[in-house]
């Protein structure tokens, strides 16, 4: 008898399976972070940073800086959806933006770079905890938000425009600042939450469209 004539002659049996498999996974749920998760937060994290530092280059071309925010959700979206089917409990993706937000603080971002990353960082693992990290949708709108963090990337040159421009001019030369300016105004830091929104949802649907087994096999819908 195969496993599926078994099912139907027993119905009780898949419904006995069901109920072991979400006890098992709730038991799961209830403990804290393992090695193997923070292995997992670390892993993710390094292959985030990669791409990202490989997109920003582009800010070398000033015309060209308004693009990282597409580009950037696009790519890492494939990663970012990969590793969500390995999260199961909070705060695996708080701690991503915290080391993320470290990273760039230690690169010379200033504190703003924390100021983007962790509050968005928290509110993104909120958001897809609420779906139980099972929602594709919430999920995407949890990438959404875990993305919208790099603006505080960006944010010290209309924060702090006159000392930020003035190091800039001293390392890239003015020309280089003004068409910095020029392309990077400061109603951008608004325009970019848009502009982010749909590179999140582009790169998430790729990866979803990418790493289907994954997904299936983690229970995402």
């Amino acid at each position: 008898m195969s496993e599926n004539d078994l099912y139907e002659n027993y119905p009780n049996i898949a419904h006995v399976d069901l109920y072991y498999f979400n006890l098992r996974r709730i038991k799961k749920m209830k403990k804290g972070l393992s090695a193997k998760d923070l292995i997992n937060v670390g892993i993710y994290t390094a292959i985030y940073l990669v791409l990202f530092f490989v997109i920003g280059m582009m800010n070398a071309i000033p015309i060209l800086y308004p693009a990282i925010y597409l580009l950037i959700p696009i790519v890492t979206g494939i990663p970012f959806m990969l590793f969500l089917t390995k999260v199961e409990k909070f705060g695996m993706v708080t701690i991503m933006s915290i080391i993320i937000g470290v990273f760039w603080y230690f690169m010379g971002y200033t504190w703003l770079a924390l100021v983007g990353y962790i509050p968005f960082g928290i509110i993104s693992d909120l958001v897809m905890k609420s779906g139980g990290f099972k929602s594709f949708k919430k999920n995407v709108i949890g990438f959404w938000l875990f993305s919208c963090g790099m603006i505080g990337c960006q944010m010290p040159m209309w924060v702090m425009a006159d000392t930020y421009m003035e190091g800039v001019k001293q390392q890239m030369g003015e020309q280089y600042a003004l068409a910095l300016a020029k392309y990077m105004p400061s109603w951008m830091g608004i325009a970019a939450f848009g502009i982010i929104f749909i590179g999140s949802v582009i790169g998430a649907n790729l990866g979803r469209k990418m790493l289907k087994k994954h997904f299936e096999r983690a229970g995402i819908i």
